[in-house]
């Protein structure tokens, strides 16, 4: 008869842990706007929590950069502008290129069908316009993609960038993308992988970047020479 195991006991989530996520989906769902303070006070009511793990919690928030500590006033969610777009951009096309080179030399049709089954729930949210579905779709496209790179550490940067790229699309987006382009570009990603051409991913990944840099924050600006001569002209 073979001998039963002890049960162990139930692993919980230190509370900071759990409120740094909660102020996380609020911050990045724009139920926190950018500029609002995280009074400490405030939020410990609100959360019926004691300030320890709340003030531990607002921590993690600062070291993620999704807020800033200002001296003698508090806690603030941070505000993005149009140079953090396209910082956080550049940084996700890095973050992704690598993870594509990483998972075209293991199982690149395995990653093409996992993410096939999230393209299909994007193109579902097309269909029905609905653009909340379409957006969570989109980035669970884009966090699979780096899961199935293997790397913890891209892992790690992927979840502070994703949550500033939906700080970015709460804050800033006042059009929506068209549903029909932005899943035929995924369409397109998908396609690149299976054939395995590591060239046509990056470009077509970098452009996808660009489009929604672009979508955000308009044309790049054009060079201060060019504006002169067209102001002359």
């Amino acid at each position: 008869m073979a001998t039963a195991k002890p049960l162990q006991p139930v692993k919980r989530e230190p509370a900071a842990t759990i409120i740094a996520a909660q102020l996380t989906e609020a911050i990045m769902d724009g139920s926190l706007a950018p500029g609002t303070q995280l009074g400490e006070a405030e939020l410990a009511g609100q959360l019926g929590v004691s300030r320890g793990p709340l003030r531990e919690a607002l921590q993690r928030l600062v070291q993620q950069g999704i807020a800033v500590s200002a001296p003698h006033r508090g806690v603030f969610v941070t505000r993005l502008d149009e140079h953090d777009v396209r910082d956080i951009y550049l940084a996700r096309t890095a973050m992704e290129s690598a993870a594509c080179r990483l998972v075209l030399q293991g199982d690149p049709q395995r990653t093409a069908d996992r993410l096939a089954k999230v393209h299909r729930t994007m193109k579902a949210a097309a269909r029905r316009g609905n653009y909340a579905a379409l957006s969570a779709a989109d980035m669970d496209f884009h966090q699979a993609l780096v899961e199935e790179s293997g790397s913890p550490r891209l892992q790690r940067i992927a979840q502070t960038l994703f949550v500033e790229t939906r700080m970015c699309l709460s804050a800033l987006t006042e059009d929506h993308p068209d549903p029909d382009a932005l899943v035929e570009e995924h369409a397109g990603l998908i396609e690149a992988l299976r054939d395995q051409e590591e060239s046509r991913l990056l470009a077509l990944l970098d452009d996808h970047m660009q489009d929604a840099v672009h979508r955000l924050t308009g044309p790049d600006p054009a060079p201060e020479s060019a504006t002169a001569e067209a102001a002359a002209g």
